[in-house]
């Protein structure tokens, strides 16, 4: 039985926000006869994520016997600690635009990578500058007024609010939840189903019974941008509405499907975290490492590079005479590209140094969200980089998503990629979040005059290699390692 549909509303902001921010979608909802409270927060120094905890807790107790509580953001961790005390009153919790899920002893900046940090000793964290805001989510929607307006009203956030722990009971993890989306910065409910794929423990939480999913397309700020639909959305979450990410028990999660091209299984020269397919010519031979994708949990088993899509390039690579590269890197949140980075550095030594490579031709091949760590080698490019490729790429760091400035955004690092040809393989029908950041670094690599070859895949998806088994997957494969091995002189 739906016990959600009569609840009252008590509302969390978003860090350096106030309870200002949820006038128009309070006065939507109670019109529609909603009883709705917003927790104002404490911006005080000696204020902790338990004082914020403490201050839901009240409006819990003050809203009735039935209550969801909506966190957006920051508002996530006091809203799912005031709801874990009171579970004889809260029937949902939603996830407003949150892109962690916090468990207990997690804080903030653990789950919330777009956070400002605090510097070593401070109290306190300044407010983003109007500039700043698209680092903490996107701000499509929001118009020059309304921008304006949350740069102004914003206030210093106490520094223990984002680095006290948060404190979880067991059952914590039965309160149902619905996740409300927002496409514009980066989170939907297809990306939801594939990370629930991926089988790691902490996303287990996405497939529970009576959890739900609803998107309202904007940026990270709803409430201000489509108040309206976001109402809308929260009405329907409170009746336990939405799409379940349950997966059937005998699913094969897309990222291990089949690989499109049929290969001859070839051995591999298996290291700690790297794979070498070896041709059959002993001479040394031009290398391509492969570099997947990411955010990927950590522990997740099968690890990439035993995935059909890089089994499969690396052995396609050694049956046309080049050095086959794969490896496993730390890329396992947006904070971890410089470490993720350094894997992609120690891959590129070992295989140049390796008897059978020929270290003055290797070529660098990124997918989807491992695509940023493109970006030093394009802005300096060393002679013995012969090619650099990306297949579905994200070539601007995603708002929210806690990368700032320019060393990994290979859209203003193509500015010093000079004659490095790169091949481009651009799915036509991809995330739409995704598309214009390759747009973007086409507009750039125009600009700038750089050797920008793109293999069209117009009627093919995101991971097209294992989810399309289609004559033009396979030609678009084809396609792709012939001009990187072209480049080579493979």
């Amino acid at each position: 039985m739906d016990t959600g549909a009569e609840a009252a509303f008590v509302l969390v902001p978003e860090a350096h926000t106030g309870d200002w921010v949820w006038d128009r979608v309070a006065a939507v909802l109670r019109r529609a006869g909603t009883r709705v409270l917003c927790a104002t927060l404490s911006k005080g120094n000696s204020s902790d994520l338990e004082t914020d905890i403490a201050e839901v807790i009240r409006q819990v107790d003050a809203a009735g016997e039935r209550v969801v509580v909506v966190g957006h953001g920051y508002g996530l961790l006091p809203a799912l600690g005031a709801a874990d005390r009171r579970q004889d009153r809260v029937v949902r919790v939603v996830h407003l635009d949150a892109a962690g899920l916090p468990e207990d002893g997690d804080t903030a900046l653990d789950v919330l990578p777009a956070l400002p940090r605090p510097a070593n000793g401070a109290t306190e964290v300044p407010p983003p500058t109007r500039e700043e805001w698209q680092r903490m989510g996107s701000t499509e929607g929001l118009t020059h007024a309304v921008l304006d307006k949350l740069a102004a009203r914003a206030l210093p956030q106490p520094a223990a609010t984002l680095t006290q722990p948060l404190r979880l009971s067991e059952r914590a993890a039965r309160i149902p939840r619905t996740g409300i989306l927002c496409p514009a910065d980066g989170s939907t409910i297809d990306r939801l189903r594939w990370m629930a794929s991926l089988g790691a423990p902490r996303l287990s939480l996405l497939t529970a019974p009576g959890n739900t999913f609803l998107e309202v397309p904007t940026g990270h700020w709803p409430m201000l941008s489509e108040p309206d639909l976001l109402a809308k959305a929260l009405r329907q979450a409170a009746a336990g509405e939405g799409e379940s990410l349950a997966l059937p028990a005998d699913h094969v999660p897309d990222h291990l499907q089949p690989f499109a091209v049929e290969v001859p299984e070839r051995p591999r020269e298996r290291g700690e975290h790297v794979d070498l397919y070896l041709p059959d010519d002993q001479r040394p031979r031009p290398a391509v490492l492969f570099v997947h994708g990411g955010p990927l949990p950590a522990g997740i088993r099968p690890t990439p590079r035993d995935w059909p899509t890089f089994i499969g390039y690396g052995a396609i690579a050694a049956q046309l005479g080049a050095v086959g590269v794969t490896l496993d890197h730390s890329l396992h949140a947006p904070d971890d590209l410089a470490r993720a980075a350094e894997d992609v550095s120690a891959a590129v030594d070992l295989l140049r140094a390796h008897p059978r490579v020929d270290g003055d031709r290797v070529a660098l091949w990124f997918f989807s969200g491992g695509s940023p760590m493109a970006a030093p080698w394009l802005s300096a490019p060393p002679p013995w980089l012969r090619c650099l490729a990306a297949n579905y790429p994200l070539l601007e760091p995603i708002p929210g998503h806690g990368t700032d400035g320019d060393r990994f955004r290979p859209a203003a690092a193509v500015r010093g990629a000079g004659d490095l040809p790169v091949v481009l393989t651009r799915v036509g029908l991809e995330d739409p979040v995704l598309d214009a950041t390759v747009e973007r670094f086409l507009v750039a690599a125009e600009e700038c005059g750089a050797e920008v070859e793109v293999v069209a895949a117009p009627h093919c998806r995101h991971g097209f290699e294992t989810v399309d088994h289609t004559d033009e997957a396979r030609l678009v494969i084809r396609e792709a390692m012939r001009r990187v091995l072209g480049h080579l002189g493979a």
